[in-house]
């Protein structure tokens, strides 16, 4: 099943622009209908597995004000649920 953009953004609870700025970058796959950039399920399916259950942060959320990497919090949960 293919996707438009707007579906995509519901029901990743992102704007539609981001979706857009995925598809410019490279991260999500896209063919162009008409006027429209549509997405396959699949696609949409591989990039949440690449991203695992989180999707990518903004960029000035990367760092702590100290310049430190943020940790990945919900990474380190995940693993914590699995071990037990």
């Amino acid at each position: 099943m293919e996707l438009t953009v707007p579906e995509v953004a519901r029901r990743l609870n992102r704007n539609p622009e981001t979706v857009r700025r995925w598809i410019r970058e490279g991260r999500l796959v896209a063919r162009k209908v008409g006027t429209q950039h549509v997405v396959d399920e699949g696609d949409l399916g591989r990039l949440l597995e690449q991203q695992g259950e989180g999707l990518p942060l903004p960029a000035g959320w990367a760092r702590t004000h100290s310049g430190a990497p943020m940790p990945d919090v919900a990474a380190a949960v995940r693993r914590a649920r699995a071990a037990h």
